[in-house]
């Protein structure tokens, strides 16, 4: 090995050693491929655009549920109706409260609650839709809507934690089983939210060094919302942000969906 190649090597091994990475990192890659686009990670394994989404935390598109990962969020909306109101439509509607949670790596944290005047009395206000004891989980997944009762047609979201993954699936197999029966025994770790009440998911990025909230499953597309002159986008690898390359010539390249602390440079 020659001197120059050496140096190169003892660098890598310290860079490694003291940082746990490598200021030498490669960068993400958008490679054209047909019939999918495909995504090149830092260590060169593809993936195409349609499975990224799946590759980080195996959310497919018309799935009944989604696993919450850090730096993901819920946005819970609450619908109020007058007393006696059938809860359904118009008809005694008064309004909605709306709270939003980030996951963490030890729980949910509520960042945000937009109250409404005039709620009626007896009625529990948004945030407290979430048990405290729910908060305080490791792993969470969120099904986007659950039959309870065919004869009634009484449906809703629910919100199960869980501290370690194995446990989380087995809740996920009670639920299916008898969705009444597994809330109703394990409820600190499933939260049923009220047919009036909507939860969707959303991610926090930046986009020229502002932060903004977007809906999961957004694409690069919807941020850059006209050909670039410029463009930049950093994306985690591991604890590091590094690069993602792409050809602005090619418009079908921001069709790369979007995850949690994408950094986003244009204009």
């Amino acid at each position: 090995m020659n001197t120059v190649h050496s140096k190169m090597a003892l660098a890598a091994i310290l860079c490694q050693a003291i940082l746990g990475s490598c200021w030498l990192a490669k960068t993400y890659v958008v490679v054209p491929q047909s019939p999918q686009y495909l995504l090149r990670s830092p260590d060169s394994r593809d993936t195409p655009f349609q499975d990224v989404l799946r590759e980080y935390n195996g959310f497919a598109r018309g799935g009944p549920s989604i696993d919450l990962r850090p730096q993901m969020q819920i946005r819970v909306e609450n619908a109020y109706y007058e007393k006696g109101a059938s809860r359904k439509g118009l008809k005694g509607y008064l309004g909605t409260e709306i709270a939003r949670y980030e996951v963490g790596a030890s729980g949910l944290l509520l960042l945000s609650v937009v109250p409404m005047s005039g709620r009626p009395e007896g009625d529990r206000p948004v945030q407290d839709l979430i048990s405290t004891a729910q908060l305080k989980f490791h792993f969470y997944r969120l099904y986007f809507e659950i039959l309870f009762n065919r004869k009634t047609d009484s449906h809703g979201s629910v919100l199960l934690g869980a501290q370690k993954l194995a446990d989380l699936d087995h809740l996920s197999a009670d639920l299916a089983a008898d969705p009444e029966a597994a809330c109703r025994k394990s409820t600190e770790r499933c939260t049923v939210f009220p047919e009036a009440c909507s939860v969707s998911v959303e991610m926090k990025i930046v986009v020229n060094a502002r932060a903004q909230t977007i809906t999961w499953g957004s694409l690069l597309s919807s941020i850059v919302t006209a050909p670039p002159k410029q463009l930049r986008m950093q994306r985690l690898s591991g604890r590091r942000l590094v690069g993602v390359k792409l050809d602005l010539r090619d418009q079908n390249q921001l069709r790369l969906p979007l995850l949690p602390d994408d950094h986003i440079e244009w204009k």
